[in-house]
């Protein structure tokens, strides 16, 4: 496997705990609608939390989070929609993203809520 779906991964699995560490309870991961993949659905105070996991080595090149773009945010709010209709929900959905750079074994999380208020 590429160095970088093994550091995907572990950003994945460090975002799961810090959810979990944080109250959050982890509803699905990786949960796939057509063309879509969700990284992580959570709840927490009857708000469904939708979570975008960005993971780098370095800042070099930006932040993490400046790398979701407006396709991959159209194809979250269709994939979470499809998701609360499937399973009858009556929440508040959040879009997140969980941001993370985890370099040289020194590990930066950075938890942005309502992260697509900003674009």
């Amino acid at each position: 496997m590429a160095s970088h779906n093994n550091l995907g991964i572990k950003g994945e699995e460090l975002a799961v705990d810090f959810l979990l560490k944080n109250g959050y309870k982890i509803l699905e991961k990786n949960w796939r609608y057509q063309k879509a993949e969700v990284d992580i659905i959570a709840s927490k105070d009857n708000t469904l939390a939708v979570v975008e996991v960005k993971t780098r080595s370095t800042d070099y090149f930006g932040n993490p989070q400046d790398f979701v773009n407006a396709k991959k945010i159209g194809l979250l709010v269709t994939a979470i929609n499809e998701y609360v209709i499937s399973k009858n929900l009556d929440v508040e959905v959040r879009f997140d993203i969980i941001a993370i750079i985890n370099s040289q074994n020194k590990v930066k999380i950075n938890h942005i809520t309502d992260a697509f208020l900003h674009f």
